[in-house]
């Protein structure tokens, strides 16, 4: 999948601070997901340098409004860049910088679409939980990292963050309020839509 100058300038700069953003088979999963729902709503957690927002952005409702949270406000300035550069309106997106588990209570209940989560991975398990408050009936949630560097599946990997990502990987599969999905796409998706909620 390719990717055109605005997506190659936020890649640059999330080198230029050291973090990793989503890979372009992800990014055209979540523009995709975010079309065939004609999402309108779309919250995210970790804008990073604003690469996956211009996914997501890409495949919204033109109306659609993005808010994103990171605890890194250089970060956001960074995705405010990478946004306006590619000729998103800033009525289209909202950047609240803070810790995701501070800000995701304050959001409205069944006032999304679609959650985005790629924060830090030890919290996945308190994101799926405001999520699930978060994302209306026929909605999406989606986790990045659902691999995580192909460490889940192999038991002998004890980290927290593996342990938290394969916890979230269970709590997912065994609630049936969602259908999930495993994209194998990148570092993996887990896409799950929720269905009575």
């Amino acid at each position: 999948m390719s990717e055109d100058d605005h997506l190659a300038a936020g890649r640059r700069r999330a080198e230029e601070v050291g973090i990793t953003p989503i890979g372009a088979g992800g990014g055209a999963a979540l523009r995709f997901l975010a079309s065939v729902i004609d999402a309108k709503a779309v919250a995210e957690i970790g804008t990073g340098t604003g690469v996956s927002g211009l996914w997501l952005l890409r495949g919204m409702a033109s109306d659609g409004v993005l808010t994103s949270v990171d605890l890194e406000a250089e970060h956001q300035r960074l995705a405010r860049e990478t946004f306006t550069e590619a000729g998103i309106p800033p009525q289209r997106f909202r950047l609240i910088a803070g810790s995701a588990l501070d800000v995701m209570p304050r959001l409205t209940d069944n006032g999304y679409d679609m959650v985005f989560l790629d924060g830090d991975k030890v919290e996945y398990g308190e994101y799926l939980d405001q999520a699930l408050r978060l994302v209306r009936t026929g909605g999406l949630i989606v986790f990045d990292n659902a691999l995580w560097h192909d460490r889940v599946a192999d038991a002998t990997h004890r980290d927290p963050e593996t342990l938290a990502v394969r916890d979230t990987l269970k709590q997912v599969v065994n609630d049936e309020q969602l259908r999930p999905v495993l994209l194998p796409v990148g570092d993996g998706l887990l896409a799950a839509q929720l269905i009575d909620g």
